[in-house]
């Protein structure tokens, strides 16, 4: 299940806010790849890699592209539309080059569990993509979305509406990250808050999104720092 997926209630994953850093002088001489599916798939983190009680899931993403715009989400605010077209573009053209989901879990700690999402793309298109979402920042704190009414959507999804608020989060400069972004996204839709905390980090062509949940009265917990450091360095590594 891809990450924007995760839940469908939380249709809008990615919203760049927070602390931005620019990477050193050495890590813009040396141009990035664009990593393929394979690459990318083997510069996901392992569950050795992370150490005693970790364990790593890998989902295989869904079709990019059900229907040529079916599934596609409106917001009724413009500015917000970049949002919700970051994570489920109406044209895959406009989506990653490759994709790796992942499940992370601790224990039994089954409400820390993190997902990250590894996206690849063009040489440009992350830096492009991660920047356009800054932009919309200050447009876009609370905004509705209406799924979409074509081919291949199922009933239950037709013309769903969806109320969401968007919350800034400072955070620190994570190691091995070109740029780093943090938010909250909380849909107020139906009877129980469902809360998405995300930590979006860029690498060279790349962007690793880092998701946790909260329902009701218990808030989305901060993705583990360890699996954050872990997955950006290998990803880093494999550029």
């Amino acid at each position: 299940m891809p990450l924007h997926r995760l839940l469908p209630a939380l249709s809008v994953l990615v919203l760049a806010v927070g602390c931005t850093t620019v990477g050193t002088s050495a890590d813009r001489a040396a141009a990035p790849r664009e990593l393929t599916s394979a690459q990318l798939r083997q510069a996901a983190v392992t569950d050795a890699e992370l150490g005693a009680g970790y364990a790593v899931t890998v989902m295989t993403p869904g079709p990019a592209n059900p229907g040529e715009g079916a599934d596609r989400e409106t917001a009724d605010v413009p500015a917000c539309q970049p949002v919700l077209d970051a994570v489920a573009p109406a044209n895959p053209a406009a989506g990653p080059a490759a994709e790796t989901d992942l499940s992370v879990t601790k224990g039994a700690d089954t409400k820390g569990g993190v997902y990250a999402g590894l996206l690849a793309f063009a040489p440009g298109r992350a830096a492009q993509l991660q920047g356009r979402l800054e932009q919309v920042l200050g447009q876009c704190t609370a905004f509705t979305s209406v799924t979409g009414t074509g081919k291949g959507v199922s009933a239950a999804r037709k013309g769903v509406r969806s109320r969401h608020r968007l919350t800034r989060l400072d955070t620190p400069t994570v190691e091995g990250a070109d740029a780093v972004t943090a938010f909250i996204l909380t849909n107020e839709s139906g009877g129980t808050l469902l809360a998405q905390r995300a930590l979006l980090a860029r690498t060279g062509t790349s962007l690793a999104v880092f998701s946790t949940v909260g329902v009701g009265k218990d808030p989305a917990p901060e993705p583990d720092p360890h699996v954050v450091r872990a997955q950006l360095a290998k990803l880093r590594a494999a550029r």
